[in-house]
Formats: structure tokens, sequence, C-alpha cells
């Protein structure tokens, strides 16, 4: 894994066993984003483009944390199989960290307070909510901080916790952490990933392997066959049909749906160990 340094603003490579403790960033991608082959250049540490990676580091460092990752420059992206092993790998990394900032570039709140900043519009609509690789940066880490575009700290993952649950649908105990991820079906979790957007067709299917704990290479070409892969390989490892419980005019995948959207109307399918019908029929 490789980690730049939040004071000196260079890569350093690390092996699995021996990580440093380190800070995350989540964020939407702007127009032009600092590459792996920028930062290694000579003092484009300086150059405006860097102002993300610099407000990262600084309050990273300001945290006590010596290092941070962060997608756009952490990663050769010219590496196809460095870019497999990193997206393959990028729900533990996210899960690993000591902390994850997440940047709401939209988000410029005039609110004094938190919670009036949390309930304001900019919030609660802002681009970060919709895109499809940041429902496993929301869900994995333990600690999640809110930033807006003028690093102004919103809130945290746990004190923001009903509006973010009402705006992805996701359970506060999931996003809290106080049950686990496998708690919720496998149609359940594919219906917060239902409304968002990805750049390529294929990362639709790519962004959600941690979610359900599965790995598969990265074909970028195959269109919405990456999404039916995605489901052989859940098939694989879980023998939750809720799989099954989605509905679009497309059937063109058969069995399979041929993209999160057809699980929109799924939320409210569970698992059917799950807790709540155990209490029910323990009940009768």
């Amino acid at each position: 894994m490789r980690l730049l340094h939040t004071t000196n603003h260079k890569l350093e490579e690390f092996g699995a066993h021996e990580l440093p403790l380190y800070a995350i960033l989540s964020h939407t991608w702007e127009g032009n984003e600092i590459t792996f082959q920028d930062i290694e250049g000579a003092n484009v540490i300086n150059d405006e483009r860097c102002k993300k990676v610099r407000n990262t580091c600084t309050v990273a460092a300001d945290h006590g944390f010596d290092y941070v990752w962060i997608d756009t420059c952490c990663i050769d992206k010219t590496s196809s199989a460095e870019l497999s092993e990193a997206i393959n790998s990028m729900y533990r990394w996210y899960q690993e960290s000591g902390v994850c900032y997440a940047y709401l570039a939209d988000v410029l709140s005039t609110a004094d307070d938190h919670q009036s900043m949390a309930r304001s519009s900019e919030f609660l609509n802002s681009k970060w909510f919709t895109r499809g690789w940041t429902l496993q940066e929301l869900i994995a880490p333990s600690i999640v901080i809110f930033f807006d575009q003028k690093w102004r700290e919103i809130g945290t993952k746990s004190s923001l916790r009903q509006p973010i649950s009402k705006i992805t649908g996701i359970p506060d105990s999931i996003l809290l952490g106080d049950d686990d991820l496998e708690c919720a079906s496998v149609a359940q979790r594919m219906s917060w990933a239902s409304g968002r957007k990805t750049t390529r067709v294929e990362d639709r299917a790519y962004c959600l392997m941690g979610i359900f704990c599965v790995n598969m290479p990265l074909l970028y070409g195959e269109g919405e066959r990456a999404f039916i892969r995605l489901q052989e390989e859940i098939i694989k490892v879980s023998d939750d049909r809720s799989l099954f419980a989605w509905e679009s005019s497309d059937s063109s995948g058969g069995l399979l749906a041929t993209s999160p959207a057809a699980f929109s109307n799924s939320s409210k399918i569970i698992p059917l160990n799950s807790s709540s019908v155990t209490r029910r029929y323990n009940r009768e």
C-alpha cells in the first residue's frame, strides 16, 4: 500500500504487515485531480490543483496522523495490475483506516452550528451521497468526519446518523457498526446502491465488491456484464436468495439483474435469520 506523508508530502510504500496508522480521504472527483505521476514531480504540492491534497494532509497532521491515503495520487492508474489490486482492496483499506475524511466540495454552509449545517439542503443534496464509490467509503470506516468546501467540520457519521440514514436508506445500526454488514440482506445492500451513479458502467459493480465480500478481476469494456459477474460471485459465497428480489423491464440478464437500479424497491427485504424474525417467532 502506498501512503502520502502528511508533512513532507512524499509517497512511501508499505507491506501488509508494516502499515502505520493512517487517515483516508473520501471525495468526489473534480475536473483536474492530482495523479500519482503529478505527486512524484518537484514542488507539485504548491500547485493550486493540489489544494485538496494539502488540506487533507494538514487536517490529518493536526489529528496526529503521519500518513494519509488519497485515491487520486496514491494509485498508479497507468498500471492495470495495480489498479485492479487497489479496487479489490479498497473496502479493507477504508475499514482499517484510523479515520476517514469525507470532503463535500459542493457544501458551503453559513450555519454556525453542526446540527444546522447537517440539516441544510446543501448537505442533504450533496453529490457525495449520489456516487457509487462513496457508499463503501461511508460504511467501511469506523470513524467518518464530514467537512464542507472550506474544510469546516460538519459532524461525524455517528453524530449525523439520522440525516445520513434518511438520505442513504442505510440503517443506523449498520452506520454505527452495531450490526455487521451481513445482517442486511443482499437485496437491501443492493438497494443502497440503486440510486447511485458511476462514470464507468463497470464501476457500478466494482464499487460494490467489498460490500459483498467478493473479489473479481476488472474488465473495463465489458459493460453491464460486470454487474452480472458480481452477482455470480455473490452466489458463490452466499445462500441469500434475496439476490433475485429485483424488478426491471430489462430481463437480458435472465435471473440476474443488469443494474443496481433494479433493487430500488428492495430495501425492506430482510434475511430469514434476521433478529427481528427470530424475536417474532420466539414470542409465538
